[in-house]
């Protein structure tokens, strides 16, 4: 009971975020309505500005394309403290907060059709900036807020075949517990961008605009059928 407790305090900012949204933006039948339809692309990079940030961009720029009523947004994490520890009750200390819960807020849009969420490539596998924002997360997981949100992945590695592939699986492997509907290329599980591509990775951004149109398309179909 007393770990019940614990829980509900650590994850309480986030929840008076993500209500204090909700109060100050329509409802979610004015959002429906509106017709709009909000893509948000994270990009877990500790680094601001670099590849990843570039290949969610062309992410977005393909959901854009798609259709109109799609409304776009990046996030970068950089320079953000976002303590994973909390998904797990551990406490930040007294008279800490981090930065989360002004992250909570911007995905708490009750227009919000997808995530797309896009890491480098640190052996084999996602950063650690991007496993505590998953991990935090949980306060969306507990209502059951991303259930049937559209989720799309790219992965930045240093060389072509740079472990992109298991990255973008092991992303999605979390956001499969968030009971979203994963989309990828087509051809591929997401996009796989190579960041140090002689004259720039045309193929990789390619992957990344086309993963952008298909998270848009299948995030408006959705939307119909809701």
């Amino acid at each position: 009971m007393a770990d019940q407790i614990t829980r509900r305090v650590l994850l309480g900012s986030a929840s008076a975020a993500i209500a204090a949204t909700a109060a100050g933006t329509a409802t979610g039948a004015e959002a429906s309505k509106s017709g709009a339809v909000k893509i948000v692309a994270v990009s877990c990079s500790p680094r601001k500005g670099k590849t990843t940030a570039g290949a969610l961009g062309k992410c977005l720029e393909g959901a854009k394309a798609a259709n109109s009523r799609i409304e776009t947004e990046l996030i970068e994490l950089a320079g953000l403290d976002i303590d994973g520890s909390l998904a797990a009750g551990v406490s930040l200390g007294k008279g800490r907060t981090d930065d989360f819960p002004g992250i909570a807020a911007r995905l708490s849009d009750p227009n919000l059709g997808a995530v797309i969420i896009g890491t480098p490539v640190y052996f084999s596998g996602m950063t650690s900036l991007c496993k505590a924002f998953i991990e935090r997360l949980m306060v969306f997981w507990r209502k059951g807020s991303f259930a049937g949100k559209v989720a799309g992945v790219v992965a930045v590695g240093g060389s072509r075949n740079g472990g992109q592939e298991v990255t973008i699986r092991s992303v999605q492997d979390c956001l499969f517990c968030y009971d979203m509907t994963l989309v990828g290329t087509g051809k591929r599980f997401g996009a796989a961008v190579w960041s140090k591509a002689p004259g720039g990775d045309t193929d990789g951004l390619g992957q990344a605009e086309n993963l952008g149109r298909r998270v848009a398309k299948t995030a408006l179909v959705l939307k119909a059928k809701a």
